[in-house]
């Protein structure tokens, strides 16, 4: 699996197309358990490799339909995320992420919503919209790739269109401290690594009619959402936000 090279400028884009792998995850007790095992994995990896710092839990709702957005840093962003929820969401996934064994077995397990990059990909958004409305969470990163800069580059716009077509809620989390070169760097020295997740307070966006120019304003009010829980040298193209 490969995505077409990239300039700073540019957002991937998937060029191996299997929509037949697009689907809805069906909550089984079998998948219910190994999601539950999967956390505990997180939180205990957590616990051993990072000085752990969650706050803003008390936004987070317990019950209906969210759409939860990150901005994304590494590949501990995932390990960070579901140790610190009280649950496990519906992640979006990029379908490329199927070429390593290992990720396959444990996302085919969990379940994930697979995403081609780059693409007009209305199948994977099909499907989220089906997890919304059945109430339960989802979670993206609408930046649409992990940062080249450690800081938050331009969203995409498939977190917006979400947002406006199901209604639901947005949440904000935002991460630090999860960046390979950190990470990894301070697994080499046998440091811990000092990461954060804070969650923000949930927001609706306004209506903003149809057509591109309200995804483009509501994929700023989301991004700039994000930018206001990160320290300023994480927001990146949203280091104007006050």
């Amino acid at each position: 699996m490969q995505t077409i090279p990239s300039s700073p400028s540019e957002k991937p884009v998937s060029l191996w197309w299997r929509p037949d792998l697009v689907r809805l995850p069906a909550l089984s007790w079998q998948r219910r358990a190994f999601r539950g095992f999967i956390r505990l994995l997180c939180r205990c990896l957590m616990r051993i490799c990072a000085e752990f710092q969650v706050s803003g839990l008390e936004h987070y709702p317990c019950q209906g339909p969210a759409l939860l957005v990150i901005n994304h840093l590494g590949d501990a962003d995932a390990v960070a995320v579901l140790a610190a929820l009280p649950e496990f969401p519906e992640a979006i996934a990029k379908i490329e992420l199927r070429s390593i064994a290992l990720l396959r077995w444990v996302m085919d397990g969990v379940g994930v919503i697979y995403v081609h990059r780059g693409r007009p990909d209305r199948r994977a958004l099909a499907v989220a919209l089906q997890a919304l409305r059945e109430g339960r969470k989802v979670i993206l990163a609408p930046e649409g790739r992990q940062s080249l800069t450690g800081a938050l580059e331009q969203g995409t716009e498939g977190a917006a269109f979400l947002a406006l077509k199901a209604g639901v809620p947005i949440i904000p989390i935002a991460l630090t401290g999860t960046e390979n070169w950190r990470v990894y760097g301070n697994l080499k020295r046998l440091r811990r690594t000092h990461i954060t997740v804070t969650v923000g307070v949930p927001f609706c966006l306004p209506d903003l009619g149809r057509g591109s120019q309200a995804l483009k304003i509501g994929t700023q009010y989301i991004m700039e959402a994000l930018a206001r829980l990160l320290p300023y040298e994480y927001r990146g193209e949203y280091a104007y936000v006050s």
